[in-house]
C-alpha cells in the first residue's frame, strides 16, 4: 500500500499522525484564496521525504514532471510506494502481462486545464505545451504507472467523483476474479486544491467557510457546527493480488477484499436520496457479495464529509446494522485529511486495512457537539484500541453513485 495525503507521505508516517489525532488541514498556500469564502484545505506538505513530506524529485524524474499534472505526481508517489511495499517485481513477460493498473480520479488535471485555458484566452494558443492533453487526462495516471513499471495487463481508470477510489479497488479485484490479471495496482489520486477547484465548490456552497482562522477545526463530521466539507489532495494506491499467487511467492498480505457493492440513487446530481437509500443498497450488496452479515463487521470508515449528508449515512448504517450497531465503531478520517474527492475512498480503504492490522479505530476529530445521538461509537477525538477483524469502507459521489468495500484480516 502507498499513500500521499495532507498528513504527509509514507504509509506508516501518515497512519502514526492520524492515530495521534493530528490534522493535515491548514490555510491554502497553493494560491491566494483571500477573495474566496472558503480559504482552508488539506495540502500535501512539501519538504524532506525523510520527514514524511514530499520532495517530488525523489519520486518523479525532473524531465517527466512537466508531462504530468499534480494529481499524476501524487498518484505516482503512492503507486511507487505501494509497488515497493508489495515486493512484486515481474521477471517474465507473462508476469508483466498478468499485472495491470486501475487508478482513477474524480476531476483529473484541473490546474493544467485552468492554466491552458488562460493561455488560449490570451491569444497564445500556439504556445500551449504539447504535454497539456496527456497531463490532464485521468487515465494517464494508470498509463504512467504502467509505463514506469512495465505492467502490460489491464490499463484502466475509474471516474466516479468521490466514489472513484472504492470503485477502482473493487473493479480491479473483480478483474482478478475474472482472470484478466493476477496482480492489479489500484486506487485514486486527486489534486483539485487550485483556484478553479476551490472557487467552483465555493460557488456550489459545498465548502466550509466558518473556520478560516482555525482551519484544523473546519472538518467536523456529525458535529452540529459543521458548515461544509474541506477540500483535500493526495493519493492512495494498493496492490491487489490473487490469493494463491500471493501465497506462492510469500507475499506480505495485509487483508483480503471480500465484499464490494455498488448502487445508483437515480435521484439528484448532488444530493443523496431520501434516507440515503442508495448508500444502504450499496452496503447491503457488499455484504451479500462477501457472504457476511453486519454482525461480522467491527469498524466502518464512513464517507462522513462534514456536511448534513453525514446524518443520512449514519441513519443508513444504523438501519442496516440493526441491533449490531450498538458498540460498532465508525469514524470519519476526513476530519483529519479533508475530502480527497476521487482519492478519498482509496486512502480510507487503506486506513480500514491498517485498523484491522493494528487493532485500532482511527478518530473523528472535532466531534465536539454531535448533531444527534447514536448507539454507534463515532470514535470522537482519540483513536480507540479495538479487536477489528473486518471493516467496511463507504464512498458516495455526485450523480448518485455509491460504493462500499469490505475487507477482512487474513
Amino acid at each position: 500500500m502507498g499513500i500521499a495525503s495532507p498528513l504527509g507521505i509514507g504509509l506508516e508516517n501518515v497512519w502514526r499522525r492520524l492515530l495521534a489525532s493530528e490534522s493535515g488541514i491548514g490555510r491554502i498556500t497553493a494560491f491566494d484564496a483571500s477573495d474566496l469564502p472558503g480559504q482552508v484545505a488539506g495540502e500535501v506538505p512539501e519538504g524532506p521525504t525523510a520527514e514524511g513530506k514530499l520532495t517530488l524529485g525523489e519520486w518523479v524524474p525532473h524531465k517527466d514532471q512537466k508531462k504530468m499534472d499534480r494529481f499524476i505526481h501524487l498518484g505516482m508517489v503512492a503507486a511507487t510506494e505501494a509497488v515497493r511495499d508489495s515486493g512484486w517485481e515481474p521477471k517474465t513477460e507473462q508476469d508483466r502481462e498478468d499485472t495491470g493498473v486501475m487508478i482513477g480520479s474524480g476531476i483529473g488535471g484541473l490546474q493544467s486545464i485552468y492554466e491552458a485555458s488562460i493561455t488560449v484566452n490570451e491569444g497564445k494558443a500556439r504556445r500551449l505545451s504539447p504535454f497539456f492533453i496527456p497531463s490532464a487526462l485521468i487515465n494517464l495516471i494508470s498509463g504512467h504507472v504502467s509505463i514506469t513499471f512495465g505492467f502490460k495487463g489491464p490499463n484502466h481508470s475509474a471516474v466516479t467523483a468521490c466514489a472513484t477510489g472504492v470503485h477502482a479497488i473493487g473493479d480491479a479485484a473483480r478483474l482478478i476474479m475474472l482472470g484478466d490479471a493476477e496482480v492489479m495496482v489500484a486506487g485514486g489520486a486527486e489534486a483539485a486544491v487550485c483556484a478553479l477547484g476551490i472557487a467552483g465548490f465555493c460557488a456550489s456552497r459545498a465548502l466550509s467557510t466558518s473556520f478560516n482562522e482555525t482551519p484544523e477545526k473546519a472538518s467536523r463530521p456529525w458535529d452540529r457546527d459543521r458548515d461544509g466539507f474541506v477540500m483535500g489532495e493526495g493519493a492512495g494506491v494498493v496492490v491487489l493480488e490473487e490469493y494463491e499467487h500471493a501465497k506462492a511467492r510469500g507475499a506480505k498480505i495485509y487483508a483480503e477484499v471480500v465484499g464490494y457493492g455498488l448502487s445508483g440513487d437515480a435521484h439528484h446530481i448532488t444530493a443523496p436520496a431520501e434516507g440515503h437509500a442508495g448508500a444502504f443498497r450499496a452496503m447491503k450488496k457488499a455484504f451479500a457479495n462477501a457472504g457476511l452479515t453486519p454482525a461480522d463487521v467491527q469498524y466502518v470508515n464512513a464517507h462522513g464529509t462534514s456536511t448534513m449528508a453525514d446524518d443520512l449515512e449514519l441513519d443508513a448504517v444504523e438501519r442496516l446494522f440493526g441491533d449490531h450497531a450498538r458498540g460498532l465503531a465508525m469514524s470519519s478520517t476526513k476530519s483529519a485529511t479533508g475530502h480527497l474527492l476521487g482519492a478519498a475512498g482509496a486512502i480510507e480503504a487503506i486506513f480500514s486495512i491498517l485498523a484491522i492490522r493494528d487493532g485500532v479505530a482511527p478518530p473523528t476529530l472535532n466531534l465536539d457537539n454531535p448533531s444527534r445521538e447514536s448507539v454507534i461509537d463515532r470514535v470522537a477525538h482519540e483513536a480507540q484500541r479495538r479487536s477489528i477483524r473486518t471493516a467496511l469502507s463507504n464512498s458516495f459521489g455526485f450523480g448518485g453513485t455509491n460504493a462500499s468495500l469490505i475487507v477482512t484480516g487474513v
